[in-house]
């Protein structure tokens, strides 16, 4: 352990934090330092407590014990202005931006230098310019953040902590939305920050990328604090192993796809963009066979989401078909309700898990039959039959290893992201279908649960299912897929095949710079 001596070494120091929720020890008398102009990362499994612990430290949450210290001193953190006001900034996982504001506008939001009682943008613009040039941090300043890329609405947030001269940076899981090139932008932005003296704190499930930049790592694991390792005297097998309690496969094992007939047919679909009045999708065409896993790649925001809205029936559908497999024939479903695709073979792992996965005030053991309470399992005489309800969550809960406070009768609210996903990875998998469309399944997970779920999925495959993965981790692309089919702005702009190509190439291919001819689609 470190020399507890030279205290001053440390720039900020949790000691014995303690945060407890119903039925859960989120943190359990954790303690991390952070040195001054490194970059630390944190690593756990989900709902080890990692986001729980950076929310104490920006004061979303109060902890029941526990102090912390900066420059060797105790500070009390009662919101996020105090966190501000001692230099601590946070870059969320899910931005905290608004939309109809320029990207000036939502950096110096809170903290307008006024003249007169007017904004005074003009020294704003100044400074946000000079920072953006200094860190390499490309924006425009004068950009609607709805109308950016996701990239750079990360370097918006960034230049938000910098704007406000925040010395500590805490970035939650930054690379979740990336593409491969911004990551490795992000990766040179941060080594940058602390070799200009910040210090930063870097929540991460990602092994390749803590190698890459971090120079310690303190692993956390159901709350409890693990230990904290030298990056350069450490491996990826360790800190998995540090972080799950036991070896980790980071390969995924499958045999070689026997794709037998057509399940889902696509044909010249097209979706409208709710808010900009165009087609998301355009005149898309595939076909998904029984026994192979059809990945579409693509960055986010090119249509994929509106495209598997259109097939699942979340979103209406401008023109096009979609036909499925029912009973030995090809129906047209394009108009069927969503509850006619569930109960005909659909099933849907959402990519935005409150809004379309869960009833988030509902119990655990409620949200696992969302789909099927009516069946004669769980019902008699339209009565619902609550002990078999329970017999079956429990049996889910134990095979998907579901963690929660208390079990099947836990709120949905309360559980952790990683948890919360897996739930519905349980249900969505558990269900008879001929069709599985999973859309960022692993998204937030950690080594332990990526490797059993990608298990499960090569699992449907080979019990004869069609599966549909879409996914933006490009590791999950080439390690799942049988055929890549590569979105960009609502087009299918080249199949590839996993075994033939790289991740550079699938890059090209997703930021528009390559193209393959007509006919891609045409099946071989």
């Amino acid at each position: 352990m470190e020399d507890k001596h030279n205290e001053s070494e440390y720039i900020i120091e949790l000691r014995n934090i303690t945060k407890v929720f119903p039925g859960i020890i989120a943190n359990d008398h954790i303690n991390i330092q952070l040195k001054r102009g490194e970059i630390h990362a944190l690593l756990g499994e989900n709902g080890a407590g990692k986001s729980t612990l950076m929310s104490v430290l920006f004061g979303l949450y109060q902890p029941e014990e526990g102090e912390i210290l900066k420059n060797g001193e105790v500070v009390t953190i009662n919101d996020p202005n105090d966190a501000n006001d001692l230099g601590i900034g946070m870059v969320h996982q899910h931005f905290k931006l608004v939309d109809v504001f320029t990207v000036l506008e939502n950096i110096i939001l809170g903290v307008e230098t006024t003249k007169h009682g007017f904004l005074s943008k003009k020294e704003a613009r100044e400074k946000v310019m000079k920072l953006s040039e200094n860190y390499g941090l490309n924006i425009d300043p004068d950009a609607l953040v709805e109308n950016i890329t996701v990239g750079m609405q990360q370097r918006t947030e960034i230049l938000k902590m910098l704007y406000r001269d925040n010395e500590i940076l805490i970035f939650d899981e930054p690379t979740a939305v990336l593409t491969p090139q911004e990551i490795t932008e992000l990766m040179a932005i941060m080594k940058g920050l602390a070799a200009e003296g910040k210090s930063i704190l870097f929540i991460s499930h990602k092994l390749n990328e803590i190698m890459e930049v971090a120079d310690r790592c303190s692993v956390l694991r159901k709350g409890k604090y693990i230990g904290t390792v030298n990056i350069k005297d450490t491996t990826k097998e360790e800190l998995s192993n540090m972080m799950v309690g036991r070896d980790v496969k980071f390969a995924v094992d499958k045999d070689e796809a026997k794709p037998k007939e057509t399940i889902l047919k696509v044909t010249n679909l097209c979706v409208e963009d709710p808010i900009h009045k165009k087609d998301a999708v355009h005149n898309v065409s595939l076909e998904v066979r029984a026994g192979e896993i059809v990945c579409i790649a693509g960055i986010d925001g090119n249509g994929q989401t509106e495209f598997v809205q259109g097939v699942t029936g979340l979103s209406h559908v401008k023109s096009g078909t979609i036909e499925l497999l029912i009973d030995g024939k090809m129906e047209n479903i394009t108009k069927k309700s969503i509850r006619y695709k569930n109960t005909h073979g659909i099933s849907h792992i959402p990519e935005d898990r409150h809004k379309h996965g869960l009833v988030l005030d509902y119990s655990l053991e409620q949200n696992m039959v969302l789909q099927r309470y009516f069946e004669p399992e769980f019902q008699n005489n339209g009565f619902i039959n609550f002990k078999s309800i329970r017999t079956y969550s429990e049996d889910l809960i134990d095979r998907f290893d579901v963690r929660s406070g208390q079990g099947p009768i836990t709120q949905a609210r309360s559980m952790s992201g990683g948890n919360q996903q897996k739930a519905i990875v349980a249900r969505e998998i558990d269900r008879q279908h001929s069709l599985l469309i999973a859309v960022q399944p692993t998204r937030g997970l950690d080594v332990g649960a990526i490797e059993f779920i990608h298990k499960e999925i090569v699992n449907k495959r080979d019990d004869g299912a069609a599966v549909l993965l879409v996914s933006l981790e490009l590791d999950e692309v080439m390690n799942l897929s049988d055929r890549i089919l590569v979105m960009y702005e609502g087009e299918i702009v080249g199949e590839l095949n996993p075994k033939e190509t790289n991740v550079q190439e699938l890059g090209l291919y997703m930021a528009g710079a390559k193209k393959q001819q007509e006919g891609v689609n045409d099946n071989e």
